[in-house]
């Protein structure tokens, strides 16, 4: 099974490229079959990881980062893939 792990934070007024830097220098231990990294307006960063594993592994998660970069807690999710027809 294919998991996907979202993680997205939003930066501080004026500090989104510095969320984006930060958000791509983190290397998770294991390396995941696929990573992006997304952007969107209101400083908003996005970061999505494709693991083969089942949905409830236990998977290496990006960090939040430091209170003085974001506006509020990151956000997280989790989605399996699905067979489309």
């Amino acid at each position: 099974m294919t998991v996907a792990l979202m993680w997205e934070a939003r930066a501080v007024p004026g500090r989104g490229e510095e969320l984006l830097a930060w958000a791509r220098a983190q290397e998770p231990a294991v390396r995941p079959l696929r990573r992006e990294v997304l952007r969107a307006p209101q400083d908003r960063v996005l970061v999505i990881t494709w693991w083969e594993a089942e949905f409830d592994a236990e998977l290496p998660e990006l960090p939040e980062p430091t209170e003085e970069l974001v506006t509020r807690a990151v956000h997280r999710w989790r989605f399996e893939s699905v067979a489309t027809d």
